[in-house]
């Protein structure tokens, strides 16, 4: 069948994915001949999944990996799946609802709403299976698998063990005290009204304000207040009854516990141990609480007290657990005022007494019991904040300030209006409000504050199951690369805190615990098993379900069949490379570590590859805001599967973020063209009329053909050594420089007087090209699967299709041959160096010139001889001469053993062409001053993005190349001076 003029991959690829498809090629042992078992797990994309450009290089790459141990004859095995999300899918669910009027999921209860869910998930959760299908990857789709198959409401075609494997786990870690329930603070989403982990929160830089509060000293106590300098003398000092506190978040004063400041600052001496007033509430219902010390307090921030809430700030929680303060909870699960409970006055002396000494100190009471005064109960909390600030200002309890405080900023509040209603004046006191820019925790998800929140949860008490997983990395058991991200793994791991495993959801795995009606807990499989440990009593399952991390920590045994024995378990357990981005490490990988250790004693992995983030050609990140997304699906549709792919590769550099721009994709596109348009002229010349099994002497007679062989051996020893390594971008950027520079460029140009009819050698030259081309294809697909795929099959009777093709083992000590590597190779240099000059001085293209020499070795001039007329076309020379001397006007011309020279004297004007490179290098220099100008100004470095600063890097780095080039081409004109 005759090639088609052009590759048209929308036609190709879903037709060539089809029959892989259906002869079962990418089945887990497909082709196998061999032993030895290579194992991947996907990263398993949220079932609310679309392909983005993450997706798109990541499942790149391992499919390189998957092509390329399948065609060595590995039993292989990429085991694809995904997660079920529980808050993504359970938000896309409710908004659905909403969208099409149905009732929400309160209205419709938990048993109707799963329903609901299970049947987006059949109608919408394969998505984006078929768009990885469109990349190209070659996943066994006949084990897909799901983080909740065969939970007990899944309908019918989602069996599975999934679901027994996670509540196993958790059983068996709940018997061994490793699963456990408590109070803590975590993560609070009041949107979705459940914890969530520090990978759903957003940290966003917002304009906020800073507060100054008195905290008045209880029974109108007073101490001289000092600031002093660095050599000890007294710079500032007044009488003070109050000690002053900052706060960016006021609301949260209401459930204070403590004031603290640090241990060495002696302004506050002479105060510590006694008691303060929180400021705001009923004036005759204040509460009181200590002034205490902690590390924790900046001595010279602000005014170096802060005050302790620990239900509502991490800082403050682990201060006030250290310091054996209250933790009041003050909000609802939607982020308003709480409203439940007992009067607050009632509440307030109680906390009084604790404080006291008098009523012993109960975390559960504690945190049951509700200091919101009745005047802010039910308030949206930032309504709260409102209020809170309005009534400690009026009360003037907040630090007044000067009107022309520079502190203000343009976000202070307003000063107290003067007689007349007028701006204030310089002596105007206002209260001290300062514009201030905070980070700001949002819900990825929900895009709401994240409210931290002292909630009951199960933890994880990773403490105890973190030791393997760091023992494992550290001994080479598991290896990390790139380096730097081991030691993102280790920092994680050995500050490890406990992990929260519950969430206030619907969508997940139900927690297997069922309590009485005195709090007691029973945790078994099922509520038969749960009930037969309580016989006789009333039992209700905790309504919470897992964190999907827990889950999906799970992934490599639990996508194998664990807990049963499956001959899949003994084959493909430890699975061989985990590949993942840099931003999961301690997400995923470092959970999958410690969960595998923990409950079959083993690694998951072999080796965990981290690759960087795909950013926008100027190295910004991608976002939707920011409207520089490059969606993969798109860029498929307008430059084929190959194209990204190939590009994705191509800029893999380890530990490095790719900068990715559309023009880039295209070049790569035009490399396709270019083997394609190789095997049409293969074609044309009768290359592929012989045989595939007679495409290759193995007398092989012809300098030419000894040459392509040799470098064909040469790259498929660097692919397969940049594959061993994960080195994706030197596998591509090796195949993109043997295919386009030494098979399309050299070769094939270099064949066409052998490939006449009657010349010598010419049968042994098409079959060489065929071998040659072949070779491409077999090297090249399992980057790009797609056009390789197509020209195998449609260039020969094969005996396989190429995606199982036996990747080749052939040698350069077998293949190469050093004299016609050397001789070849010398041919092409010259010729090279005859075209860089010819371009610099700007020599017409299509002119004959002479050249000269003044001296040849005996190994060039034999290049010479054998090569003559091939080097005279290809480089337009019409003579050589042997010189003692070169004439005036002539650039020399580098070649090993011989020094030649092209008289331009008289072909081109020495003059003009010197001035014209001067003009051009004078504009240069000037953008060469501004940027290296603009890179040594250290306010540039400090305040630019880093992404503005890498782009000015990048523009310097390409001028000055320039510059050495004009230059070199400067020397070269004066040289013929």
């Amino acid at each position: 069948m005759a090639l088609d003029k052009t590759f048209d991959a929308a036609e190709a690829e879903a037709r060539l994915y089809a029959a892989w498809e259906q002869a079962g090629a990418f089945k887990a042992g497909a082709n196998a001949s061999r032993d030895d078992t290579f194992c991947i797990m996907i990263p398993p994309p949220n079932v609310t999944g679309v392909l983005h450009m993450g997706h798109a290089f990541n499942n790149t790459l391992q499919d390189i990996l998957m092509r390329w141990h399948r065609m060595r004859g590995f039993d292989t095995l990429w085991q694809p799946g995904q997660d079920h999300a529980g808050i993504a899918t359970q938000m896309v669910v409710e908004r659905k609802l909403a969208e099409t009027q149905q009732p929400g999921r309160r209205e419709l209860g938990r048993e109707a709403f799963l329903e609901k869910v299970w049947e987006w998930k059949s109608e919408s959760g394969d998505t984006i299976i078929e768009q990885l299908k469109r990349l190209g990857a070659s996943c066994d789709w006949s084990r897909n698998a799901f983080t909740m198959s065969g939970a007990p409401n899944a309908p019918q075609g989602e069996e599975g063990n999934f679901h027994d494997a996670v509540i196993k786990v958790f059983v068996d870690m709940y018997d061994k005290g490793l699963i456990y329930r408590g109070k803590r603070l975590v993560n609070w989403d009041p949107h979705f009204e459940t914890a969530i982990s520090d990978l759903e929160v957003e940290n966003i830089e917002t304009d906020g304000h800073m507060w100054h509060f008195k905290y008045p000293l209880a029974d109108g106590e007073t101490y001289r207040y000092l600031e002093k300098g660095e050599d000890g003398e007294v710079l500032f000092e007044e009488e003070r009854d109050y000690i002053s506190i900052a706060t960016t978040r006021p609301e949260t004063m209401l459930g204070d516990g403590a004031v603290a400041v640090h241990p060495s600052d002696e302004r506050y001496a002479p105060i510590i141990g006694k008691l303060c007033e929180i400021p705001v509430g009923p004036k005759k219902h204040r509460r009181m609480i200590p002034i205490i010390t902690d590390d924790y307090p900046d001595p010279t921030f602000g005014s170096g007290a802060v005050k302790i809430t620990g239900a509502h700030d991490f800082n403050d929680y682990e201060v006030a657990k250290r310091g054996g303060i209250p933790m009041y909870n003050l909000m609802d699960t939607r982020g308003a005022m709480r409203s439940d409970g007992n009067p607050y006055a009632q509440e307030a002396a109680v906390a009084q007494r604790i404080v006291n000494g008098e009523e012993d100190f109960d975390e559960a009471k504690i945190s049951a019991m509700n200091m919101v005064p009745e005047a802010y109960r039910g308030m949206d909390r930032f309504e709260a904040r409102k209020a809170v600030v309005a009534d400690i200002t009026a009360e003037g309890l907040a630090v007044m300030t000067q009107g022309h405080d520079p502190r203000l900023g343009k976000a202070a509040a307003k000063p107290l209006a003067p007689e007349e209603g007028g701006e204030a004046r310089e002596d105007t006191l206002v209260p001290l409000v300062e514009a201030k820019k905070i980070m700001q925790p949002f819900g990825d998800r929900s895009k709401v504050v994240i409210e931290p929140m002292l909630t009951d949860q199960w933890f994880v008490a990773t403490d105890k199951i973190v030791g393997p997983a760091i023992d494992a990395v550290r001994s080479g058991e598991v290896a990390i690369f790139p380096e730097q991200d081991k030691k993102v793994y280790f920092h994680w791991l050995e500050n490890i805190e406990p992990w929260c495993i519950s969430r206030q959801l619907w969508w997940g795995h139900q927690i297997p615990v069922w309590f009485d009606k005195e709090g007691n807990e029973y945790c078994a499989p099922t509520e038969a098993e749960a009930q037969a440990k309580a016989p006789g009593k009333s039992l209700t399952r905790d309504p919470d379900v897992l964190d999907t991390w827990f889950s999906s920590g799970l992934w490599p045994i639990g996508t194998l069949g664990w807990p049963e024995n499956t001959p899949e378990l003994q084959k493909y357990f430890p699975t061989s490379v985990l590949i993942t981005g840099f931003d999961i490490i301690f997400f995923w990988v470092a959970r999958m570590m410690m969960m595998q250790y923990a409950v079959v004693g083993q690694k998951p992995f072999d080796t965990v590859y981290v690759h960087a983030l795909v950013r926008d050609e100027k190295g910004k990140k991608m976002s939707k805001s920011t409207g520089n997304v490059l969606d993969p699906l798109e860029l498929i549709d307008e430059y084929g599967a190959d194209a990204v792919r190939f590009t994705l590769t191509a800029m893999a550099a380890m530990g490095r973020d790719l900068k990715l721009s559309t023009q880039r994709i295209a070049g790569y596109r035009n490399f396709g063209t270019k083997l394609w348009n190789a095997h049409r002229f293969a074609e044309m010349n009768g290359v592929f009329d012989i045989p595939t099994q007679h495409r290759r002497d193995t007398d092989v007679t012809q300098t030419l053909n000894k040459w392509i062989i040799g470098e064909t051996a040469r790259t498929r020893e660097a692919v397969d050594e940049a594959l061993k390594n994960y080195r994706f971008n030197d596998a591509a950027n090796t195949l993109y420089a043997f295919v386009w520079g030494k098979v399309c460029d050299w070769y094939v140009e270099l064949s066409k007087p052998l490939l006449q009819d009657g010349a010598e050698g010419s049968e042994e030259t098409r079959k060489t090209l065929g071998w040659v081309l072949d070779q491409c294809l077999i090297l090249l697909h399992p980057i790009m699967p797609f056009i390789t795929e197509e020209l195998w099959q449609t260039t020969g009777n094969r005996d396989k299709m190429l995606v199982h093709a036996p990747w080749p083992d052939y040698t350069t000590d077998a293949l190469l041959d050093a004299n016609a590597d050397a001789e070849l190779n010398w041919v092409i240099g010259l010729i090279e160096n005859i075209r860089s000059a010819r371009a610099q001085m700007h020599v017409p293209a299509g002119l004959q010139v002479p050249m000269v020499f003044s001296s040849m070795s005996a190994n060039a001039q034999t290049a010479w001889d054998n090569n003559e007329t091939m080097i005279k076309r290809l480089a337009r020379v019409e003579s050589l001469e042997k010189v003692d001397s070169f004439p005036k006007g002539t650039v020399s011309i580098p070649a090993p053993g011989a020094t030649f020279g092209l008289p331009l004297a008289g072909l081109i004007d020495i003059a003009e062409e010197k001035a014209r490179l001067r003009k051009s290098m004078d504009k240069l220099q000037k953008e060469i001053g501004g940027l290296k100008g603009r890179l040594n100004n250290p306010k540039f470095a400090a305040s630019a993005p880093e992404e503005v600063v890498a782009e000015a890097q990048s523009n310097l780095d390409a001028r000055l190349e320039e510059a050495a080039q004009l230059q070199a081409a400067l020397d070269r004109l004066t040289e013929m001076e």
